[in-house]
Parts: C-alpha cells; structure tokens; sequence
C-alpha cells in the first residue's frame, strides 16, 4: 500500500489571545477551517433563552464588506464547498472546507462576520422567524421531545433543564434591553482571547500560520472571559437515574470533578461498550433476551461535568434491573483489566485508521475540540474516576472476555505485482501502451472495471458492486441482511473503510471507500455473509428512530425513480437470478491483485454490458409519502432532458446559479421554511436538479407553486447576469472537477455515476471542459427544457398532487 505523510500539527497561543492548531496534511485536496468561541447557550442571560442560538444565525446574514449574496455560505457554495454552525451549551462551533484556491476567500469571509455583523433590525425580525420555524418543528418532533425528557432526573437548577434554543416569545428583538444583552454577549465572547483557530490542508505550516495570522488581524482583542461554574448536576449522591421511553431503557450516569482527559476516556469507555462482539456486554444481553442494541456516548462535558447515556433497545419486556446488574458486572471486569493495555493498543489504531481518512474538515474539527488519539497516562487516571463515579468495582460474575481483535486492522501480506504486460517491469507502470489502448475499450465494458481515471498512488480507493434482481428484496429481507453485516461494518469502520449494502427497488449495491488496503478482506468476508445467510430466517425489521420529513422523502427518493417490482423474501432466488456490474478506483496494482481473489466469489452472473437507465419520459410524477410529521414537505428531482454531456453540463450549471438565489427566495424572503435546499443530484446515473422544502404550515401543493414561480425567474436571471459574473461563475464551477482538488471519495462517485450513464471513462476530463465551453444561450434553452418538464418531474410530498397535470403514484 501507498505509503501516508504524517501530517505535522502545530499548536500555539498569539499574544492577542487566539489559539492556534495548524495542520499540514499533504495528502488532502482541500482545505478547512473550524472556529470554536468559548461561548454557548448555558452562557446567556437567563432572560433572553436561544440568545446564542440566535446571534449565530444573524452571523451568517452578510456585512456591509460582503453582503448576503457574496458572504460565506453563498461564497462556500458557489465554490463547491460545505459550511455550517452549531451552537452547543458552552461552545459555538463555525465551520468550513474549501479548495486551497478559495480558502483564503473564505477565512476572509468568516473573520469578517464575526468581528463586524450587520444585524439590522429587519434582518433579525426575519431571522426570527426561522427560529420560530425550528422552535414548532422540534417541539412536535417525539424524538427530539425524548432526547429532552433524558435531562429530567438532572437538578431542576443546572442549565440543561432550562430552555435555549430560543423562539418569538424569547427573543423580543424589538426591546431596547434585548438589543443591548444582544451586542454586549457578542462583545464579550466574540473575541481572540475567546477563540481558538484549527486549519488543516495540504499547505505547509508557515503558509497555514500566515492566513491565521490575517484572519487574526481582523477579530476585536480582548482577554479570556471566563464562563460561569453550572450548578451540580444531581442534589443527592445517586450514581445515576433510568429512564424508559418508546425506543427502550436509558441509563445516565452524572459525573462530576473528573480530572484532566476525562473526554478521551469516555471516548474509550463507549467504544468498546458499544463493541458487538462475542464477549461483549450486548452480546450476552442478546443471548439473554435482554437488549436487540447499545448506544453509549456522553450527553454533555464541561468545567469536569459529564453526563454518561447509554440507551438499550428492548425486544419486549425486558427486566431493566437485569440489564442494570449485567452492566455494572461488564464494568467490573473492564475496570480489572490492567492498564488495560490491548484494549489501548487497538483503540490507537482505530483513531490512527479514523485521522488517515478523514476529510480536511473532520480533522480540523478534532484539532479544534483538542483530542488526543489514544489514552494518554492522564486519560488512564480519568478513566479509573469515571468508572468510580458509575459504581463499577473491580469484581465481577459474568462470563466475559476480551473482544477479537478486529481482523481488518492487521496488515496484509503484500500481494505479487499484477496488471503488467510481458516485459514491462514496475517502473514501467503509469506508461500507456498500444496494446493496453486497444483493450481499453474492452476493459470498459468488463463485469468489474478497474478504473485507471484516478491516481493509483494514494491510500485510498472506492469499490462498487451493483446486482440487478428479477424481484426486490423485501424490507424484512434487507433488513435481516442488514444484521447479518452490522458486526463486519462497524469493524470496517473502524480500520477506515466506510461499507454500506443498500437495496433501491430491484437492485442491490454494495460500496465501500476509504483505505484501499483493508478492502480485499472486507469484501471477502461480506460477501460471505451474504451468500451464507439463512433462506428462510426473515424476521420483522426494526424499528428506526423516525426521521423528519425532508430527510424522510430523501431516503425514499432513488427507490421512487426506479420501476416498481414483485418482492421475494426467497435470498437463495434473488442470487441465482442476479446479474452484477461493479467499479473500482485509486487501487493499485497489489490491492488489484488481492481484490481479484475476493471477486470470483461474487454471487450471480457477470454483465459487463451497460444497462438501460431509468427514464420518466417527461411525465409530471407525484409520490405521496407517509411521514408521520404534522409538518409539511416537497422533494422535486427534475432530470435532463437527455443524457447528451451538454446536458449535464447545462444541469450543472443551472443548479450552481439556483443555489443561492432558491434559499435567499424561498428561506429569506418568503419565510416558507428552515430546511430550504437546491443542487444537483445523481441517481441510478440520472443526473438531475433537487430541490427541497420543510415547512411547519405551507402545504405541498403551495410550495410546489412557489417552486414553479422560482423557475419562471431563472431565465431573466441568466440573461440578466453580466458577461464578467457569468465566465467567473462557469468557471468556478468547473474548477471544482479538476482531480487536483477533488476528495477522492467525491470523484469515485462520480465515476460510479458516470459508469452507469454509460459515459468513456474520460469522464472527469471530459465533465469540466463541456462546462467551460457552456454558452449562456444553452443554459436559457435548459431552463426552458426545465420548466416544460422535457426530462420528467418527480415529485415525493407530504401531501396530494396539487392538480391533474401530475401522475399520482402511491
């Protein structure tokens, strides 16, 4: 396997008070930048509930240097990037990833709406009413009122019983004392002495400290202002409190004056509480009767505070004090490990495996939480307090043992060089040849296709495997292959490889990215479950925490573009019938080598050849979905109208101009709803414009009319857009596909997508150069495809279709 850079990380304080973590990481292709104030929602006046909530929200409205349409989230979008905020009970986390071009643009961006935001009054009025939005949805949402209830057996004087994340009644922004609390909470925490900075990309460090250095310049000057001390968490000296709600029992466990470290070792804690595996805590309560899962992780840390959750799923009517002694013994034989030292060994490895493929933002994230990746001899200490204060003792009954080791984390004996013609030798590799040109197209329409589009000389890879069936597999069917795998996936995850096997309609895909060294072995041992798998041993799916309804009509969306089907339960059926096509990228030669022994064990029959895709043939369709939610949502793909590259080239561009300009609408000046989204989308290699709506109390059949309103705009938009903004905009646009910049994760899909829409493997080269050379009569002559409807509508809603002009689908 390609050998990895250590990235190099540097940490400093400036005498201006601002923390520094700087990460030079030369394997990334982007860059990122995550901005943590010492400052939340617990920080507040006790008046003004949702103040910090609210002031985040006005950050990202524009300044009088770069108003709304240039600031940084339409700035991020424009140059394909993410960003996003969140305000937790003592922290308000800003975060970004960007291009190494654009980065500094952004920097730029985010220092100057911190240190100079404009919260205009109107502005604030608007933005109150989002909140107001998100106030109504999360108190109907049941799952979000349990998440709140677990607080319940806290003490009614610590702040995590109160409420923050603010709504019209909390936030009267038109009171003189609520617009000084406003600007003086602003003052006091939004400062250098407040911050702390984490960059990380491929620039080297002093280049890094350079950009900190600048945004620094512009952020006010102040020293660290200290946060209050919460009141303790629980009056009485109880060790915990339960609690049983619909997803089943909830143990909490209050902590208080725990030592320095203590997050690394809760961290370490609720791994292996949460490891299924033989040995395990879930495993002997599965083989009881007890618990079907285990989720453990820590509700909130602060000032030595912690609060421990650890949520069991119940089969029935479990005896919660039953579960209660079972885990206090499994914590009795955890804490008599010594040292613990195997279990530390392995734990580094995994968070080694997790930095090695995380994006730039994720370790800017983790630099700026300041985490270590294993349990240094402070988090040991930590460890033995935590597990004193849950009332575990080094004694136990239980017949348990250390989990295997995870298979996946072992190196694999490097395989024989493969995939050299007679002569050639390994330097010789990356050369072109007449002959390796002449069976290129061959190669092409193979079963599995190598693809040669990325670099083979980086850690990391991607693997697709597709099956086409003659039935759909039923949901109790997927889900109880689903089960079967769930050990395999978390192992995966954990040695860095990310695999999902998934169902959409009559078609099965398995998929895995990140290292390319572990893949060999997952995939074989995947697909040995899967072909081993009891026919006949279907049981009754689990039920998921339920999602809100734009996420809802997400997930149902690619099984809602395919045809409708029979479905079997029969496994054994499915893969005698299956016909298979897969993709890899970025593997080299060795991994090539030992992926190929696990390929000839797939299950059905070899196609190399392209199948037909989906096609809506220009009909308006609409699917009313089921949500559950008394809140109201649209989710409308609108495909090409062919699937020449001119148009998605002109797809593309029309969803790069919409962006900004469908939120600023919808979201801003409409107020229709919180989650307001536009972009382009591939599915099933369809390429099409997604565009989404939530809201508390517009109907579907309003918001569609909204939609339909908005495309009418598009074409005085484009023709409107002077010759300057238009190249400038094209042209960011394109750089987005330069392989350069590309996460190799993003690329493989575009691959994958392309390999179904029966495109030359050129494709990446291909894509930026047909949208460079798009010409604005061509993106008029789209929209006017758009809004005929000349590719299809498909529209999933909360409601029914709002006239006859729609095809309803059930």
């Amino acid at each position: 396997m390609p050998a990895l850079n250590a990235p190099h990380l540097f940490t400093e304080t400036l005498a201006n008070g601002l923390r520094l973590t700087l990460r030079h990481a030369p394997e990334l292709k982007r860059c990122a930048a995550a901005l943590r104030v010492a400052a939340g929602s617990h920080d507040v006046p006790l008046a003004w509930p949702g103040l910090a909530h609210f002031l985040e929200h006005l950050l990202f409205l524009g300044t009088e240097r770069f108003p709304a349409d240039q600031a940084l989230m339409a700035y991020v979008q424009r140059h394909g990037g993410q960003v996003n905020a969140r305000t937790s009970e003592r922290t308000t986390d800003f975060f970004f990833e960007l291009s190494p071009q654009a980065f500094s643009g952004g920097l730029e961006r985010l220092s100057d709406m911190l240190a100079h935001p404009r919260m205009k009054l109107q502005d604030q009025q608007r933005e109150r009413e989002v909140l107001q939005a998100e106030f109504v949805a999360w108190s109907g949402d049941a799952g979000q009122q349990q998440q709140q209830s677990l607080f319940n057996g806290l003490s009614t004087s610590h702040p995590l019983r109160g409420f923050h994340a603010g709504n019209r009644d909390s936030l009267p922004v038109d009171l003189p004392e609520f617009q000084q609390a406003l600007k003086a909470f602003h003052q006091r925490f939004y400062q250098t002495g407040q911050m702390t900075l984490s960059l990380a990309g491929p620039q080297s460090i002093e280049e890094l400290k350079r950009l900190a250095m600048v945004f620094s310049d512009t952020i006010p000057v102040a020293e660290h202002a200290p946060q209050s001390t919460p009141a303790l968490l629980m009056k009485d000296a109880d060790s915990g409190y339960q609690q049983v709600d619909a997803r089943g029992l909830n143990l909490l466990f209050p902590m208080e004056a725990l030592p320095q470290s203590s997050p690394e070792a809760l961290a370490f804690l609720c791994h292996w509480l949460n490891t299924d595996k033989p040995g395990s805590l879930l495993t002997e309560l599965r083989a009881r009767g007890l618990a079907e899962q285990l989720h453990a992780r820590p509700l909130y840390q602060f000032a030595g505070q912690a609060l421990l959750h650890i949520q069991f799923t119940l089969p029935g009517d479990a005896a919660a004090p039953a579960i209660a002694e079972l885990l206090l013994d499994w914590l009795g034989f955890f804490a008599a490990q010594e040292d613990w030292s195997a279990m530390r060994d392995e734990f580094a490895r995994v968070q080694q495996r997790q930095r090695q493929v995380s994006s730039a933002l994720n370790l800017a994230q983790w630099d700026c939480a300041q985490l270590e990746d294993d349990l240094s001899a402070h988090a040991v200490v930590a460890l033995n307090t935590v597990l004193k204060q849950i009332g575990a003792v080094d004694n136990f009954t239980g017949p348990w043992q250390l989990p295997p080791p995870n298979p996946f984390l072992q190196a694999e004996p490097e395989a024989p060089s493969a995939g050299l013609i007679r002569g050639q030798t390994s330097k010789h590799r990356g050369l072109r040849t007449f002959a390796q040109d002449r069976l290129r197209n061959r190669r092409e329409r193979s079963s599995m296709q190598f693809s040669q589009a990325l670099p083979d000389n980086t850690v990391e890879g991607a693997v697709y495997l597709r099956w086409q069936l003659e039935s759909a597999p039923s949901d109790n069917l997927q889900a109880h292959l689903e089960k079967r795998l769930r050990p395999l996936t978390a192992d995966a995850r954990q040695a860095g490889v990310d695999f999902s096997f998934s169902a959409s309609g009559n078609e099965w895909l398995l998929k895995m990215t990140g290292l390319q060294e572990p893949m060999p072995i997952v995939l074989e041992h995947a697909l040995k479950e899967l072909k081993s798998a009891e026919t006949g041993v279907v049981q009754q799916a689990s039920i998921s925490p339920p999602l809100i309804p734009i996420r809802h009509l997400l997930k149902a969306l690619p099984e809602h573009c395919l045809a409708r089907c029979e479905v079997s339960d029969d496994l054994q059926k499915l893969w005698s019938t299956a016909h298979w096509v897969g993709l890899a990228t970025g593997m080299s030669s060795q991994t090539q080598a030992a992926m190929s022994v696990a390929l000839s064990r797939v299950p059905g029959t070899a196609n190399g050849e392209p199948t037909s895709m989906p096609s809506m043939g220009g009909c308006k369709v609409w699917s009313t979905v089921e949500t559950g939610s008394s809140e109201h949502a649209v989710l409308l793909f609108c495909p090409t109208a062919s699937h020449d590259l001119a148009d998605e080239a002109a797809w593309r561009l029309l969803a790069h101009f919409s962006q900004t300009p469908f939120y600023q609408r919808l979201r801003v000046e409409l107020q229709l709803g919180y989650a307001v989204f536009s972009g382009l989308r591939q599915i099933h290699g369809m390429t099409g414009l997604l565009f989404g709506v939530q809201s508390p109390k517009v109907e579907p059949s309003e918001l569609m009319e909204h939609f339909e309103q908005f495309f009418l705009g598009l074409q005085p938009l484009i023709e409107g857009m002077d010759e300057v903004t238009f190249v400038e905009r094209r042209r960011a646009l394109a750089e987005q596909f330069d392989c350069s910049v590309l996460p190799s994760g993003t690329a493989a899909e575009l691959i994958w997508q392309s390999k179904l829409a029966g495109r030359s493997s050129d494709y990446l080269t291909e894509l930026p150069l047909a949208i460079l050379t798009a010409e604005r009569r061509e993106l008029v002559s789209a929209v006017q495809r758009l809004n005929s409807a000349a590719g299809g509508w498909h529209c999933l809603a909360t409601g029914p279709a709002p006239s006859a002009e729609w095809h309803a689908r059930k």
